[in-house]
């Protein structure tokens, strides 16, 4: 357990490789991150839809990484990415990326030009409302599987800590582990990566922040102060 007036330990429960790469950011920020991989990224059979598109829509460099070899089918559409890891993602895949937008899917899609455009994503995804004129297709190539938390993970939360969620399916999954285990809330403090991923781990931990931008350095800042101050 923490002493009097120590930081508390800062917990990363995303996937690889971006709980290794969360966990060295946080460590350069002279934390120290204990890295729990609650998920495991898979892919998943799909096929490219038919027509022509505009542009690929992409949330997450996931689509790159577990794509598999339909994404040559659609390599010369050039790629909207979510965040410079996911547009660094596709350009490593041999794509070309358009714009790299922040905040989520929503923001990007209610700006997009009338016209025709793919989405590649995860079994979890975020519904998207498009504007007039914009057809989305969905082609969903990988899913995120659940681990259980484990003692050593359950050791730490039990002693209180600052959790790291970096999507709506990770607050879902967090919370049910800690009810399941009976992890008392109150004990555990939420740096969320986005408003709807705090929603989402619901209610009656003992402080919930979002970070001000979606961004892993801001989520990381603002988990930074949370060790320090909570």
């Amino acid at each position: 357990m923490s002493g009097p007036g120590a930081p508390l330990p800062l917990v990363v429960i995303r996937p690889e490789p971006g709980n290794a790469a969360t966990c060295a950011a946080a460590r350069a920020l002279g934390l120290e991150p204990a890295g729990f991989p609650l998920f495991d990224v898979a892919p998943l059979p799909w096929q490219v839809p038919e027509g022509r598109f505009d542009a690929i829509l992409a949330g997450s460099a996931n689509v790159f990484r577990h794509g598999g070899d339909k994404l040559a089918a659609v390599r010369a559409v050039p790629v909207i990415a979510v965040g410079a890891t996911t547009a660094q993602a596709a350009i490593d895949a041999g794509f070309t990326v358009s714009r790299i937008g922040e905040g989520g899917l929503q923001p990007v899609v209610a700006e997009l030009p009338p016209g025709s455009y793919l989405r590649i994503a995860g079994e979890d995804r975020v519904d998207l409302t498009p504007p007039e004129g914009v057809r989305i297709e969905t082609a969903v190539a990988y899913a995120a599987r659940r681990s259980p938390v484990r003692g050593a993970l359950a050791h730490i939360l039990c002693q209180g800590a600052v959790v790291l969620l970096h999507s709506g399916e990770a607050a879902r999954h967090f919370a049910d582990e800690c009810q399941r285990l009976e992890i008392p809330r109150e004990s555990l403090h939420l740096a969320c990566l986005a408003p709807r991923i705090a929603s989402m781990a619901g209610a009656g931990w003992a402080s919930i922040a979002t970070a001000p931008e979606r961004t892993d350095a801001m989520l990381l800042e603002t988990a930074r102060r949370m060790c320090q101050t909570v």
